[in-house]
């Protein structure tokens, strides 16, 4: 089944059109291995995966952010580039439907983050609003960059803080990870007294020799999916994050900060009386913050219609700093946020900070059926 593109596309294209960007074509049939690597498990799990005649894993294109950053790669194009697009995506949704189509506008090489943030932020508000001009639109933002800066400032091992920082916009795992670090310090289960005794040492050498030599009278070394060398690095690690633990005092402050949630015009001065009472210093993070509120209520936007919740994230784990969504009658229209270091990470030769967001269009028909079904009665 072919699905029908909305009657108001070419609205959209002919806003992002005024906006100073390029509509590029991206092809649907994408290189699967930077999705897998770089997209997060979320995405990961619900990609549509094939294979080329000579083997290579390609997938059906799961969203537009990855390939036009890739595009942008392989020809070379100057910096700063406003790419739009509008088109397909294919993967298994929640909500129904494995195939709808998304639009969107990817801002690229922009040096001044505040600014491309905002304009981001108003892009996609305003795009929504000429499409449902009676819509009551709900904005909310989320800061990773923040986040990052509050988990790194409480002390914890690199570990911890990458784990903290992938579960970041994820509640549940979140939740999870915090009630580990309050738990004290304990063994990895399910190991002997000698292999106890060597991962206790932090003798990875003789862990793995013991490993090699029980894997092999086993006969199981030869079915291994790892060496024995990975499996006492892993247990090592295990060790280290057993061992890892916050204070009553740390954790009511992680706790703390997680529960932030305020108009967005307030957000500034209720971090910073946050990170003050903390007793963290987290001062590069929140300039940063506040700049970005700054530039965009010089926009015109209404920042006191916006929220900012400190937990808020988007499940992607490219994101850098903005996280943003805007949603209206319970369903989430335009996602968004920054990802400064997927380019790099895609083979960029130099950092090219990034910025964009996408437009669910088959929920955005939705609420203008239901308005308009509403204005009829």
């Amino acid at each position: 089944m072919t699905l029908k593109l909305p009657v108001f596309a070419d609205d959209i294209l002919s806003l992002f059109a005024g906006r100073s960007t390029q509509t590029v074509d991206i092809p649907v049939i994408q290189p699967a291995d930077p999705f897998l690597d770089m997209a997060g498990e979320d995405l990961r799990r619900r990609i549509f995966l094939t294979e080329s005649e000579t083997g290579q894993s390609l997938c059906l294109r799961p969203e537009f952010t990855i390939p036009v950053c890739l595009r942008h790669i392989e020809l070379a194009s100057g910096t700063p580039q406003r790419y739009a697009y509008l088109g397909q995506v294919f993967r298994q949704r929640r909500d129904g439907g494995n195939e709808f189509f998304q639009a969107g506008i990817e801002d690229l090489g922009n040096a001044d983050i505040a600014a491309a943030d905002a304009a981001a932020i108003r892009d996609a508000g305003d795009t929504l609003s000429m499409l449902l001009p009676d819509a009551e639109l709900q904005t909310t933002l989320g800061d990773q960059a923040v986040f990052e800066a509050v988990v790194a400032a409480l002390g914890l091992p690199d570990g911890w803080q990458t784990r903290l920082i992938r579960a970041f916009g994820d509640q549940d795992q979140l939740d999870a990870l915090l009630a580990g670090l309050s738990q004290p310090p304990g063994d990895v289960p399910g190991l002997d007294n000698e292999a106890a005794a060597l991962l206790n040492a932090g003798d990875e050498t003789g862990l793995a020799s013991l490993i090699d030599r029980r894997m092999d009278a086993t006969g199981y070394l030869s079915n291994a999916s790892r060496t024995p060398a990975e499996i006492a690095d892993r247990l090592i690690q295990k060790a280290r994050f057993s061992s890892a633990h916050l204070d009553a005092k740390a954790l009511d402050v992680l706790k703390t900060f997680l529960a932030l949630n305020a108009p967005l015009a307030d957000a500034p001065d209720a971090l910073a009386a946050f990170a003050r009472i903390a007793g963290l210093d987290i001062g590069a993070a929140l300039d940063g913050f506040g700049e970005r509120v700054a530039a965009l209520d010089g926009t015109g936007f209404d920042t006191g219609s916006a929220r900012y919740r400190a937990a808020f994230g988007r499940p992607l784990d490219y994101y850098t700093g903005l996280v943003f969504e805007i949603s209206a009658q319970g369903a989430v229209l335009a996602g968004g946020g920054r990802f400064d270091r997927l380019l790099t990470l895609l083979g960029a030769k130099t950092a090219i900070p990034a910025v964009g967001f996408s437009l669910w269009l088959d929920r955005i028909a939705l609420v203008r059926a239901r308005s308009e079904g509403d204005a009829a009665q």
